[in-house]
């Protein structure tokens, strides 16, 4: 790869928009389900496929349940997504996605949460 397309990739990396969210880890043994919220969702939905190749606990709350079944029975699935807007501050995004999680942790008022 030439240096000008290594330029390009960088801009376009710098340029992009990322995508925050709110997620659920669920232990599908005893059904318990761990809410949380990302500016990067990508990164934590990778962080979260690492851990369960390498045995790896991926969160300390689901830690005990994690090694007792070797992180074996969780899924992570994204319960919504937010764009950061192209004017909005880091500190913007992460108050609205903070909001965001306030919203499903009322919709999901009757799961059993770690």
């Amino acid at each position: 790869m030439d240096s000008s397309a290594k330029k390009e990739l960088q801009s376009q990396y710098k340029d992009r928009y990322p995508t925050g969210g709110v997620f659920l880890i669920r232990n599908t043994v005893n059904n318990k389900v761990l809410l949380d919220a990302a500016t990067d969702i990508d990164s934590r939905r990778n962080r979260f496929e690492f851990s369960q190749k390498t045995g790896s606990c991926v969160e300390m709350k689901l830690r005990s349940d994690w090694v007792a079944q070797e992180g074996r029975h969780f899924v992570f699935d994204v319960l919504d997504e937010l764009e950061k807007g192209k004017t909005q501050t880091q500190e913007d995004f992460k108050t609205d996605i903070g909001f965001l999680k306030e919203i499903w942790l009322d919709k999901l008022s009757h799961e059993d949460f770690y």
